[in-house]
């Protein structure tokens, strides 16, 4: 992606995607000399003191002194166009002038650099490690010791030209026919182009060659055929390439050292880009595993979609998401990205709060009280042993009445006797239906004689007020257009103004955890036109217990569907052990058809991750603690614990601090405080990451609840769904870990981490 913002200075300067990687590496004092290079340069690239010159045997790539000891290298696009590629040290450049490879690649059209040096070291570093001593020599008597059999080159199924033909940069063919080991490969993608990194990544995945070409390729090549790209056109290909024009001091601050965020704002991945630019003729959906880059997709399509907005200070775009947390986060991250005149357009707010606010408007006295689904239960209970009724349970009861009932804002007998039960299980009769209403109406009364209220029955009311106010728009409308195009000023006074849909486009963030209720609001919001409503999410990460297929809602995705499969934020260890606690189960993908992982990969590379179990809780807080201080070079606030239950919040921030150890536990609000280890329930964590994480209590009966296996007889269609939700809530957890993770458990483990035992665990 390329910013096309023009800078306030003599010069224009890009950085090119990768490069910011190596800089952000620097050493403090060389990474301020850059940052003061960068600005000088942008003002004056003739000042002496920059020795400004052209590589021997480059036509473009030319040197910068940055200090004493360090050079800035720089692709000359023309005129006064320059493209960082590299900081390197004096003596790197002059013993590595022909290893420094650049040029456009002829399939996607963009600008690429190597440092063949770089990516060749970054392979040995991952290598197989050579033995420490030759093996003793065999006796004489003995037959010689057959030779080791070599390793299978990688690829040595394609030959170079189909190598090329993807995109693979020709330059890195001879590495890439040495790659014996998938440790190897980690290391040339490290450094290599993303594209080339992306498509022999799929490749070792086993991914057929046409897949590969179709999936990876295809959508990044460049639409002129192969003999109408001119490969000399450096300004055409900066367009296509990954490219930040440095606009200011704090823009290039921002790239470097807000983390993976301050990337991800300037660095989209072509495909992403195109999610983001499309216009799609109704809803559309991207969905991905975690650390695909899903919200920020989300994000760039909300600024996308401001841009295209006319001038004014009206709010037509609504971004919402599950979690309060999130929507918060969602602000920040919105405001970096776009600035206040973006945010100005913008209404952000969690699904929940939007309801209450729809419902407030039309009831501006509601003084209920609002309770949970635990609470509700409760109340279900009660209902039932004053009524004597024992045919059907309370937790039957409650799940349709808040799946069917308030989840699909049914709000009469006649349609409940008509709605779906997709996934309910035990399918009932229409004699049955009348007394589950009989029961829900006496129920919703109970609720109003003592002055309660649910969140789903906020978000049922919500819907039924959208909708009927919706079918008064399309009335309007109707008679408007029967009248030749004329409004009636009688009808419209004092109306009109208010009578008009809410928002021109919603984007969804997290949007598998949303109910029916709450997308038949969504989709009352908003008219049925090109762009109208944008959705991100993954089903694998569903924690609530929202079962919906959203054609049925009049969201309709089909055939403008796509999904992300590249983790930039978790590593390849974590991401397997991660989906191996799924254990295989099928997902769906919030439209009746199934979801899947396949071709879900990350590029990143690190540690196994831990496994230890304990004899008893406080046991395995001490394994906790022993954790922690093994991590002591990582900055607290980095680290987290997510844990099953809230008590257990509490005694291991006990023992943290006894430990001198400071805890910070993330509540509803996010965490309690800046510094200290993050503690928190696993619900908690949803949409956050750590550099290092614990997961504690991963033990049988916990994870999943021991009172899920109660519905295994007595409702089975309950019990899958229970243990989807945990399975989910484990792989939320887990994949929150950017570098390290570890497991801990006391007693048995989870069920859940039988697939990863078989590599080993330690027991305390």
């Amino acid at each position: 992606m390329t910013v096309t913002s023009t800078p306030r200075t003599g010069v224009t300067l890009r950085l090119l995607d990768k490069a910011d990687k190596e800089i952000v590496k620097l050493d403090r004092a060389v990474l301020g000399a850059f940052y003061k290079f960068q600005h000088d340069f942008r003002r004056n690239p003739q000042a002496g003191g920059f020795d400004l010159k052209q590589l021997e045997g480059h036509d473009r790539l030319w040197s910068a002194r940055v200090n004493r000891e360090w050079r800035a290298l720089m692709i000359r696009l023309g005129g006064d166009d320059w493209l960082l590629v590299a900081v390197k040290h004096r003596g790197h450049v002059h013993k590595n002038l022909e290893r420094f490879n650049y040029g456009i690649n002829h399939i996607t059209g963009a600008i690429e650099y190597v440092d063949l040096q770089v990516v060749e070291e970054s392979v040995l570093r991952r290598g197989p490690t050579p033995p420490a001593a030759p093996a003793p020599a065999s006796p004489p008597s003995a037959a010689p010791a057959p030779p080791e059999p070599a390793e299978e080159p990688l690829f040595g199924a394609y030959t170079d030209q189909q190598l090329v033909d993807l995109g693979v940069t020709q330059p890195l063919l001879p590495i890439v026919r040495k790659l014996t080991t998938d440790d190897e490969l980690l290391g040339l993608a490290e450094y290599a182009p993303r594209h080339t990194g992306e498509v022999l990544l799929r490749l070792r995945d086993g991914v057929p060659y046409e897949e590969v070409m179709e999936q990876v390729t295809a959508p990044v090549a460049v639409a002129e055929p192969e003999h109408n790209l001119d490969s000399d056109d450096w300004q055409a290909a900066v367009d296509r390439s990954q490219t930040v024009v440095i606009t200011d001091d704090e823009s290039l601050q921002s790239i470097l050292e807000e983390g993976d965020f301050g990337r991800w704002k300037v660095f989209l991945h072509p495909t992403q880009e195109k999610l983001v630019r499309r216009r799609y003729s109704g809803p559309a959906r991207v969905g991905g595993g975690p650390g695909t880059g899903k919200t920020i997709v989300a994000l760039h399509r909300v600024c996308h979609l401001v841009r295209q907005l006319p001038p004014g200070h009206t709010t037509p775009v609504l971004l919402t998401t599950f979690n309060r947390n999130l929507a918060a986060d969602l602000r920040a991250r919105l405001l970096s990205l776009g600035g206040p005149d973006v945010l100005a357009r913008v209404d952000i707010a969690h699904v929940d709060q939007l309801a209450t606010r729809i419902v407030s408007e039309a009831d501006p006295g509601n003084a209920k009280r609002r309770i949970d689904d635990t609470a509700a239960l409760r109340e279900w209970r009660e209902l039932l042993v004053e009524t004597g009724q024992a045919r059907w349970s309370a937790e039957f009861l409650s799940d349709e009445w808040n799946q069917v009932i308030l989840g699909q804002a049914v709000s009469n007998r006649s349609d409940y006797f008509t709605a779906r039960r997709a996934g309910r299980g035990r399918s009932v009769t229409r004699s049955e239906r009348a007394g589950i209403w009989q029961l829900a109406e006496r129920f919703a009364q109970r609720l109003e004689t003592k002055g309660l209220e649910t969140h789903r029955q906020i978000a049922e009311r919500a819907a039924r007020l959208e909708m009927a106010r919706r079918t008064r728009i399309d009335r309007r409308a109707q008679a408007r257009e029967e009248r030749g195009g004329l409004d009636n000023l009688h009808a419209e006074a004092g109306s009109g103004a208010w009578l008009r849909y809410r928002y021109r486009h919603v984007v969804v963030d997290e949007a598998q955890d949303l109910s029916a209720a709450h997308w038949k609001m969504l989709r009352a919001m908003v008219p049925s036109e090109p762009d109208d409503i944008f959705l991100v999410g993954d089903t694998h990460q569903r924690i609530y217990d929202n079962q919906v297929t959203l054609g049925s809602l009049g969201v309709h995705i089909r055939g403008r569907s796509s999904r992300l499969t590249l983790s930039y934020r978790t590593t390849r260890e974590i991401l397997r052990d991660a989906i191996r606690v799924l254990g295989g189960a099928d997902y769906d993908d919030l439209d009746g058809d199934a979801d899947t992982l396949a071709g879900y990969r990350s590029v990143l590379h690190g540690t196994e991750p831990s496994l230890r179990g304990a004899r008893s809780w406080d046991e395995e807080m001490d394994l906790v603690v022993e954790q922690l201080r093994a991590w002591h070079d990582v900055p607290r606030e980095s680290t987290a614990i997510c844990v099953p239950t809230n008590d257990m919040v509490t005694q291991i921030a006990d023992r943290l601090a006894r430990a001198g150890i400071t805890p910070s536990e993330i509540t509803q609000d996010g965490p309690r405080g800046d510094q200290g280890v993050h503690i928190g329930t696993m619900y908690r964590f949803k949409g956050l990451e750590y550099r290092c994480l614990i997961i504690a209590g991963a033990s049988e009966g916990l994870v999943p609840r021991a009172s899920v296996d109660a519905w295994e007889h007595t409702d089975p269609s309950r019990h899958q769904r229970e243990l989807h939700r945990a399975r989910s809530l484990l792989f939320v957890a887990a994949t929150r870990a950017r570098d390290a993770l570890a497991i801990t458990w006391h007693g048995e483990p989870s069920r859940f981490l039988v697939p990863l035992l078989g590599r080993g665990a330690a027991s305390g």
